[in-house]
């Protein structure tokens, strides 16, 4: 009898329209992977991607997600309009005005070997104050179909939901063994919290920010003691080929995914290294055209689904082709 491989999922920050991308390459995942997405062996999401992990594994199909980016009802869960008034029209609401985390500048300049520079950046930037209730009700919508309460995490195989403490800069991961305990809600919504945009999550006394400040898929907590086989990682702020915008804006965004990208492919030598077959799906030129440069904007939302459901399936099929 061959025992099939273990599966792991990893999920990438990316903001709304990297959420949008991410459902359009799932379902071209969905058919590749011979399960449903929900049950594979580890899923890791982190920002946007803890949204859709949270999802996943709290049973919602591929399908529900697909429909929902569109704006179809989905019975227990909050529709896509009301997700995206809080986002607005793409840009943050104005901060308060005083620094996020005076605590974790003094860290750093104290011990700067000890902060990551993006993290140490981020204590930089002014208190958020935008809040995502739609997102508490959208965990309360699945977990409710599940039967499962508010204060209980889902069960099944691990989800981890990656965030960062914004007093110390260490990375936390919810629901991993030794993780602080938290309702799954509080840290999807810590792992969302843009800062400077967001307001940080407090949980157990702990302010907590997003998780693709210290990593944009979080990858690299892969590289040790975990049993997989195979890992598929969705990176929609990474990309490996990219259009020629005319835009200075989208020029300058194009340069920052190119930094991402380099760090993103450190992380996964060092998970191949462990003898982990890593597939790395990103956007690729159609899908930044659609994306544009402000991964924040709904108005591009559902160019950028129909896009990537159409261009991941291209990838997924080169995919099934090599391994042929």
């Amino acid at each position: 009898m061959v025992t099939p491989p273990r599966i792991g999922l990893v999920l990438g920050a990316g903001g709304v329209l990297g959420s949008s991308w991410m459902v359009g390459a799932l379902s071209a995942l969905s058919h590749r992977v011979g399960r449903p997405l929900g049950d594979v062996d580890l899923i890791v999401g982190t920002s946007a991607g803890s949204i859709l992990a949270a999802a996943l594994r709290a049973g919602m199909t591929v399908e529900e997600l697909v429909a929902h980016q569109r704006g179809e009802a989905i019975d227990g869960v909050p529709d896509m309009r009301t997700m995206e008034r809080e986002t607005g029209d793409g840009l943050p609401p104005l901060p308060y005005p005083w620094l996020g985390s005076p605590r974790l500048l003094a860290r750093a300049a104290t011990r700067p070997w000890r902060v990551r520079p993006a993290v140490a950046a981020a204590a930089l930037l002014p208190l958020g104050r935008a809040r995502l209730d739609s997102v508490i009700a959208l965990m309360d919508g699945i977990q409710g179909r599940l039967g499962v309460t508010r204060d209980h995490w889902v069960p099944g195989p691990p989800l981890w939901v990656c965030a960062v403490d914004y007093d110390t800069g260490r990375r936390v991961v919810f629901g991993r063994d030794g993780g602080p305990p938290s309702t799954l809600a509080d840290a999807v919504l810590a792992s969302c919290a843009i800062p400077g945009w967001l307001a940080p999550r407090s949980i157990g006394g702990h302010r907590y920010i997003d998780g693709g400040v210290a990593s944009v898929t979080s990858l690299g907590l892969l590289a040790k003691g975990v049993d997989l086989d195979e890992v598929y990682v969705l990176a929609p702020m990474a990309s490996y080929s990219y259009d020629n915008p005319s835009d200075p804006l989208a020029r300058v965004e194009r340069g920052a995914r190119r930094m991402i990208t380099c760090w993103l492919s450190r992380e996964v030598r060092a998970v191949r290294a462990a003898g982990i077959n890593v597939q790395v799906l990103t956007p690729g030129p159609e899908d930044l055209a659609a994306i544009g440069y402000n991964v924040m904007n709904p108005r591009h939302r559902s160019r950028v689904l129909e896009t990537s459901l159409r261009t991941s399936a291209t990838i997924i099929d080169e995919l099934d082709s090599d391994a042929a």
